[in-house]
């Protein structure tokens, strides 16, 4: 099962993205949602380089 939580409010937006399921569409539901997480903050991330006195991005591996 994949879990997504998102936060709205405060002016802050928080979203997390956990599981797997693989089995789900063999495997394709599972790469449809890390394709999706994975451009969104790429996305952000050039963003941020694009306008570094507007945008602030911090990714960390865990």
């Amino acid at each position: 099962m994949i879990e997504i939580r998102a936060r709205l409010g405060g002016g802050r937006t928080s979203i997390e993205v956990s599981g797997h399921d693989e089995p789900a569409a063999g495997g394709r539901v599972c790469a449809a949602v890390s394709a999706i997480t994975q451009t969104a903050l790429l996305g952000l991330d050039q963003v941020a380089q694009q306008y570094p006195d507007h945008v602030s991005i911090e990714i960390t591996e865990e």
